[in-house]
């Protein structure tokens, strides 16, 4: 069995509908939760590739400790070119672990269902190819990738953010966007955000209605980009 790790950095973000993607796809997967006390490996021995999520954290919280192994295992995968999938706070780390920064970002959060515009170099990316152009994803971020470490590829963006998804070597991606999410997720994240829910001008209920009725389009576009991700992961395990 191809096994995947699995870093989630909060249980208010768990693998989810991705994880039964990436599971039906064949995967096996070894989730460690930061938030019980579950140990980050130093590397990837005894793994195919990566995943990391996202978390209420801060990428620019120097005192959210529990991330520097996170960091340093993403720094790794990076340098070694094992594929790896990092979502949202998981692509800030990235970021900042091969060379890039983050910051707050200028305008407020960006929260709830949007779109994001594939760019030019995504219909040749082997996990981007296939995906429509202004695909629905759900946004809940308060930080954002200021600058890509030296190298990446930019894949989506969107009128607010430069950097919605990235590429590094040839199979180390960045989301700054979610698909994992269920509808509960969401609602959730909305009814505990009332500074990203402000943001939006929109209030708790409409935003939760408006990711809710997303979430059929996300997984339409997105279970398929999660096969491919998975075939990536066992072809490089079979090389």
């Amino acid at each position: 069995m191809t096994r995947l790790l699995v870093v989630v950095p909060s249980d208010t973000d768990p693998p989810a509908r991705l994880g039964r993607w990436l599971t039906d796809a064949g995967l096996e997967l070894d989730e460690r939760h930061l938030d019980a006390g579950d140990e980050v490996p130093a590397d990837l021995s005894g793994h195919d590739g990566l995943l990391v999520l996202g978390g209420p954290q801060s990428s620019l919280d120097e005192g959210a400790t529990e991330l520097a192994p996170v960091r340093e295992l993403l720094a790794r995968a990076a340098a070694d070119d094992v594929p790896t999938l990092a979502i949202c706070l998981g692509a800030q780390l990235l970021a900042q672990a091969t060379g890039g920064r983050t910051r707050v970002r200028p305008d407020g959060p960006e929260v709830g269902a949007t779109l994001v515009a594939r760019r030019d170099a995504a219909e040749t990316d082997p996990v981007f190819t296939g995906l429509p152009l202004s695909p629905d994803v759900v946004a809940w971020h308060h930080d954002e990738v200021e600058q890509l470490p030296e190298g990446a590829v930019v894949l989506a963006a969107n009128p607010v953010c430069d950097v919605q998804a990235y590429r590094l070597g040839r199979r180390v991606y960045g989301l700054q966007f979610h698909i994992e999410t269920t509808p509960e997720i969401a609602a959730s994240w909305a009814a505990h955000d009332p500074v990203g829910v402000a943001a939006s001008g929109l209030d708790v209920a409409e935003i939760s209605a408006r990711a809710a009725a997303a979430h059929p389009d996300i997984e339409e576009t997105w279970a398929p980009f999660a096969g491919r991700f998975a075939e990536l992961v066992r072809s490089t395990a079979r090389a």
